[in-house]
C-alpha cells in the first residue's frame, strides 16, 4: 500500500461515518426545506471530492488503477439523493468500480501475486452488502420522520460532544446490552446501529395519562395554536428537489498536460477548435469528462482511455494496444491507421469509423447499446455502415448441453 491509498481509504471510511449521522437525523427529523438538506449532504459531498481528488493529483501512483476504482466507486454513497430504486445507483456505480478493479484483478492473476488484503472483491462486496441493505430499508429512497424535530436542530445534537456524566447515546436512546458475538464484517457491521427494529423504542418512557391531550380537554385549551400558525400547517410545505448524483461534481478547469508517459486531456466543454495531441510509442492518453469537444492524436501511441464524456469525437492515427471507453454517450471514433482493439462499456450511442487498415481490429461491447460501424470497403473508398447487435436471444441446448447465444435480427 502507499501513503495516497492509505489516505484514500480514511476518506472512504469517513464518508460511510458521515453517512450513517445522515440517516441517523433522518431518523429523528422531518423533511427539510432545500437548502438544509444540501448542508446535511455536504460533508458527504466533501468525502466525494477529496477521493476524486486523490486519483486526479496522484497519476504517477503505483497504484493509481486502484485510486480509479475507488475513485469511481465511491459514488455509491450519494443514493441518498435518490427517489426511485437508489440500489440501482450503486448497482451502477458497482460496473464503475469494476471497470478498474478487473484490471487490477488481471494484472495481479499475470504476476502471480498473493490478494492482498484491499482485494477488489472485498471491495465489490461492499457494493452488494450496501444495495442488499438499501433493498430492504429504502426501496423507495430515504424517509423522514414526519412527527420529529427540525433538522437542523437534530444535526446539532449529534455533533455536539456527549456529557461526560451520560451514558446515553446520541439519539438519547438507552445503550442495548453488547451482544455475544461480534458481526460477522462486511456491510451490515457499518449499519448495525440502525437495524435494531421494534427494539429501537425499548427505552423511550411511556407518557402517563395526565399528560396525554386527548384525554385531557383542559391541556387542549392551554395548547392552542393561533391561526397564522393553523393556516401554515393546513398545507404540508412541496418536497424540495433533491440534487442528482452528477450534481456533486464541481467543475474543474480545463487541463491538457503530460505527466511521465501518459497525456491527461480533462473537462474541456464545448471547445470551439480541436485539441491536438502530439504523441510517441510509449505514452498513453487518458480523455476524461470531455463533453462537445474534437480530439486529435496524432502519431502513434500505446493507448487511449476515455471515460465519463458526452458528444466526444476521437481520432486517432495508429496504436500499440487499445481504445477503451466507458460510461460516454453520443461518441465518435475514427481510426487512420490501425489499432489492434476497441473496448465499449456503457456507451449509450457511437459511430465508429475504420480506414482500409483498420477492418480487421475487433470491438468488445459490455452494456451498449446504438453502435454503428462504419467500414470503408468500397473501391470507391465509399463508408459502409453495420449496426452492431444489441438483442441476444439464449437457451440451453439440450441435445448439445450446452448454452446457445443468436443475435435477434429484425426483418422489416
Amino acid at each position: 500500500l502507499t501513503a495516497v491509498s492509505i489516505t484514500q481509504a480514511v476518506e472512504v471510511l469517513k464518508g460511510f461515518q458521515e453517512q450513517r449521522k445522515f440517516l441517523l437525523i433522518t431518523t429523528r427529523a422531518t423533511k427539510p426545506d432545500l437548502p438544509v438538506y444540501q448542508n446535511l449532504l455536504k460533508p458527504i459531498n466533501e468525502v466525494l471530492m477529496a477521493v476524486g481528488e486523490l486519483k486526479d493529483s496522484n497519476r504517477p501512483d503505483p497504484m493509481y488503477t486502484q485510486l480509479s476504482a475507488v475513485a469511481d466507486g465511491i459514488m455509491m454513497l450519494a443514493w441518498v439523493t435518490v427517489d426511485n430504486r437508489p440500489y440501482k445507483h450503486v448497482d451502477d456505480c458497482l460496473g464503475s468500480a469494476q471497470f478498474f478493479g478487473n484490471r487490477v484483478l488481471k494484472e495481479q492473476k499475470d504476476k502471480h501475486d498473493k490478494l492482498p488484503p484491499c482485494h477488489p472483491r472485498s471491495f465489490y462486496q461492499v457494493f452488494r452488502d450496501l444495495a442488499t441493505y438499501i433493498r430492504q430499508y429504502f426501496p423507495s429512497g430515504i424517509t423522514w420522520n414526519a412527527r420529529g424535530e427540525p433538522a437542523q436542530d437534530v444535526a446539532k445534537s449529534l455533533s455536539a460532544p456527549p456529557a461526560p456524566t451520560s451514558a446515553s447515546s446520541v439519539l438519547d436512546i438507552k445503550a442495548e446490552p453488547a451482544p455475544a458475538t461480534a458481526p460477522s464484517g462486511g456491510f451490515d457491521a457499518v449499519f448495525s446501529e440502525l437495524n435494531k427494529g421494534a427494539a429501537v423504542t425499548q427505552g423511550l418512557r411511556k407518557v402517563d395519562r395526565s399528560e396525554m391531550t386527548h384525554k385531557n380537554p383542559s391541556l387542549r385549551a392551554a395548547s392552542t395554536v393561533g391561526d397564522k400558525e393553523a393556516a401554515t400547517r393546513a398545507k404540508s410545505p412541496a418536497p424540495g428537489k433533491k440534487p442528482k448524483p452528477e450534481s456533486m461534481r464541481v467543475k474543474k478547469p480545463a487541463k491538457k498536460e503530460l505527466e511521465g508517459n501518459k497525456w491527461t486531456v480533462e473537462n474541456f466543454d464545448k471547445e470551439p477548435q480541436p485539441v491536438e495531441i502530439e504523441v510517441s510509442l510509449a505514452q498513453s492518453v487518458l480523455i476524461s469528462r470531455c463533453n462537445n469537444t474534437t480530439v486529435i492524436i496524432q502519431g502513434k501511441a500505446n493507448q487511449v482511455t476515455v471515460e465519463n464524456s458526452s458528444r466526444l469525437s476521437l481520432v486517432v492515427d495508429t496504436l500499440v494496444s487499445t481504445v477503451d471507453v466507458v460510461k460516454a454517450q453520443n461518441f465518435a471514433l475514427q481510426v487512420i491507421g490501425t489499432i489492434p482493439a476497441v473496448m465499449l462499456d456503457q456507451v449509450d450511442g457511437a459511430q465508429i469509423y475504420f480506414s482500409k487498415e483498420s477492418t480487421g481490429t475487433k470491438l468488445f461491447t459490455s452494456k451498449s447499446d446504438g453502435i454503428n460501424l462504419n467500414i470503408m470497403s468500397d473501391p470507391d473508398d465509399d463508408y459502409r455502415e453495420v449496426p452492431l447487435p444489441s438483442q441476444i436471444c439464449s437457451y440451453y441446448d439440450e441435445a448439445n448441453g450446452d448454452l446457445v447465444s443468436e443475435i435477434v435480427a429484425h426483418a422489416g
